[in-house]
C-alpha cells in the first residue's frame, strides 16, 4: 500500500512537494510550481504549512 510521507531525499524546505510527486508518481518540480501558483493567493502558503506539520517524514 502506497503512503504518503515527506521526502527525506527529495527536498527543498519541508519535503512536502518531494513526497507528493513520490506518491503520485509526478516530477517534484511540476509540484512545486503548482505549490508557488498557489502561494501567490494567500491559502496555498497555509495548505502548505498545514501539510508540512501533518505529513509525516519518510
Amino acid at each position: 500500500m502506497k503512503r504518503l510521507y515527506r521526502s527525506k531525499d527529495n527536498r527543498v524546505l519541508c519535503g512536502v512537494c518531494g513526497g507528493i510527486g513520490d506518491y503520485l508518481n509526478v516530477d517534484p518540480t511540476i509540484i512545486r510550481l503548482l505549490c508557488l501558483l498557489l502561494g501567490f493567493t494567500g491559502s496555498g502558503l497555509i495548505a502548505y504549512i498545514v501539510a508540512a506539520v501533518i505529513i509525516p517524514e519518510e
